[in-house]
């Protein structure tokens, strides 16, 4: 009976979050090895992204784009608190869930991206990214800007040489061509209210326990910057991950599976 319960104890949920221009589809091995491992897993497309319906310049804010994430912890039972699991600009959806939402989150990991730091927009981190990456930071990208002139909607679509040299480098090739078919545009939202104000406070945002996963060979996100933004975050626990490229989930997935089981049991 001792050790059914405690079995039952270490079955957690991991809410699993993509970055820009992805979609759910980008978790399948990580959430095939801990669904294995009898664990739950939802794993997300936000606004636009992966199989959702709808246009990147057709979500009107953050907030909506975020959408998905929001209902998944607020919709929780009410006994129920979720790892959740952002990659790259997921980490932003992340603190916004974390800051509605904190007694729903029992910790939040953060994998090859900036964390955003309470009293300081969402946005600033993506800023100060962008102020220190280099001018072709997204080589054969493409940006489109449409709607109202006076009030444009900016748009980017991941180029096939950005994919294959910044974010997919170490990753089995399978998986690049997966992603050259699969990625969309998105639309960053610097602009939006909810990324240019100060929503991240220190007693809701601050307080859910926090864990950064460094991707050390990220080619796109510097393992330095990673760093940087995890210690601007009080308490917040660092992990590196040798040979994982951008997309760790594909190039490292059994070592970040069993890394978020870990974290999970630890912190649960």
């Amino acid at each position: 009976m001792e050790s059914g319960t405690k079995q039952q104890r270490q079955q957690h949920h991991f809410v699993l979050v993509h970055g820009a221009c992805h979609g759910a589809w980008c978790w399948y091995k990580v959430a095939t090895l801990l669904s294995s491992a009898g664990h739950r897993v939802t794993a997300l497309d936000m606004a636009a992204c992966g199989a959702s319906p709808g246009r990147a310049e057709e979500v009107p804010s953050f907030d909506e784009y975020s959408r998905p994430l929001l209902a998944a912890v607020a919709g929780l039972p009410p006994d129920e608190k979720a790892v959740l699991v952002g990659h790259s600009f997921g980490g932003l959806n992340l603190a916004l869930a974390m800051e509605r939402y904190p007694d729903r989150v029992a910790v939040a990991v953060f994998v090859s991206t900036g964390m955003p730091s309470a009293g300081k927009p969402i946005a600033f981190v993506f800023e100060l990214f962008l102020q220190e990456q280099p001018g072709d930071r997204y080589m054969d990208s493409e940006f489109e800007t449409s709607g109202d002139p006076h009030h444009p909607v900016k748009t980017l679509r991941f180029g096939p040489q950005y994919l294959k040299q910044r974010l997919y480098q170490l990753s089995p090739p399978e998986d690049l061509t997966l992603a050259m078919a699969m990625v969309r545009p998105y639309q960053p939202f610097l602009d939006d209210a909810t990324m240019t104000e100060n929503v991240l406070t220190a007693e809701r945002y601050g307080a859910v326990r926090k864990v950064c996963v460094v991707a050390e060979d990220d080619a796109s996100v510097p393992a330095a910057f990673q760093r940087r933004m995890a210690s601007w975050n009080p308490g917040t626990e660092v992990t590196g991950l040798q040979g994982a490229d951008h997309m760790v989930m594909l190039s490292k997935p059994m070592e970040l599976s069993e890394l978020l089981m870990e974290t999970a049991d630890k912190y649960i």
